[in-house]
């Protein structure tokens, strides 16, 4: 069975259908899973992307680029070949690439998950010859709590701090980490301030009509004005001395998957660590490859050799691919 997309130095190529997948280099056709920056990077002639995310790529790309958009499941047909969207679960818009040219059918996951998210349109497994799969917590350890018990202990947590006189700061990831958070948040506790990355992210969301808590943007305060019993979200590139000095009593935390290694959280040096990924942990992976049904398992970001070794031992044919990082030096992997 002939190969439907290829390998290429600017990344995953569909030589009959002319566009690149999540390319690393800027190029003529660049279709895009999802707005993170390690997936959607700016120079390219024309974009193409699921509706729902075109909001997110103005943002993040700037908003004279060429965006066009399909609609979740509508069929684009290039040169014969077929090429669809499919919500991947990850965050607002982002989507599974399906390509297919003479019966042969390649999936690309891009970033998925699992868990039912409020915030965007739940993963839909599908079937092929061919699955690219992330990886990036390819590692049985990985397994999530309920996302509902780890908001519950974030509120506990800011409750606390209040009741303390103590500002909340907690570090997630600007875009769709923060605004699920956000979304289960208890904002009777008190206010919720947002850094001005999340900010700008939080109004992509409302503008496609994602209801989000009101939030205030911390730049709005003077130092002495910012409320002592505010939930203050923000990236975790906020955690400087000159950004923090705003805050003189406040204890600190940080949302993601890696909290789940033992000692991450003391090597951010944050006083909580809350277990909460935008990917899927180590079940959510193995049950989406098992559901594609497909001949072929590649693997990419994360644990990819790890995960395809334990795939090939079940009796998958599987392997792990290159990503940019691993070709490009100084190139940051996805938010967790």
């Amino acid at each position: 069975m002939n190969s439907v997309l290829e390998f290429t130095p600017s990344g995953l190529y569909c030589r009959e259908g002319a566009f690149h997948i999540d390319p690393w280099r800027p190029v003529k056709k660049a279709v895009i899973t999802h707005a993170h920056a390690d997936h959607a990077r700016v120079g390219s002639r024309s974009y193409l992307c699921a509706k729902e995310s075109q909001r997110l790529l103005q943002a993040r790309l700037g908003c004279e680029t060429n965006i066009e958009t399909l609609d979740y499941g509508e069929v684009r047909t290039i040169n014969g070949v077929s090429l669809s969207l499919h919500p991947a679960g990850h965050i607002l818009g982002s989507a599974q690439v399906k390509v297919e040219h003479k019966g042969n059918i390649w999936v690309i996951s891009g970033d998925y998950k699992t868990e039912i998210d409020p915030t965007c349109t739940p993963l839909e497994p599908l079937r092929c010859h061919t699955f690219i799969s992330e990886s990036t917590f390819g590692l049985p350890i990985f397994k999530w709590p309920s996302p509902e018990q780890v908001v519950k202990e974030i509120n506990s947590w800011w409750r606390s701090n209040r009741d303390q006189q103590r500002t909340s700061i907690l570090f997630a990831y600007a875009l769709g980490k923060a605004q699920r958070i956000l979304k289960g948040l208890d904002d009777s506790i008190g206010p919720v301030l947002t850094h001005g990355a999340i900010e700008k992210i939080n109004q992509c969301y409302r503008d496609v009509g994602i209801n989000l808590p009101d939030t205030r943007y911390v730049g709005a305060f003077e130092k002495g004005d910012l409320p002592k019993d505010a939930l203050v979200i923000a990236p975790p590139s906020a955690d400087n001395p000159a950004w923090m000095r705003k805050f003189p009593q406040r204890s600190r935390a940080f949302a993601s998957g890696w909290m789940r290694i033992r000692g991450n959280r003391r090597r951010r040096s944050v006083d909580r660590g809350f277990i909460l990924s935008d990917h899927s942990d180590w079940g959510g992976l193995v049950d989406t490859i098992a559901a594609s049904g497909a001949e072929k398992i590649m693997l990419t970001h994360g644990y990819a050799t790890e995960m395809a070794r334990w795939l090939q031992e079940k009796g998958y044919n599987a392997e792990a691919i290159p990503t940019v990082s691993d070709v490009t030096p100084g190139v940051n992997g996805g938010e967790a």
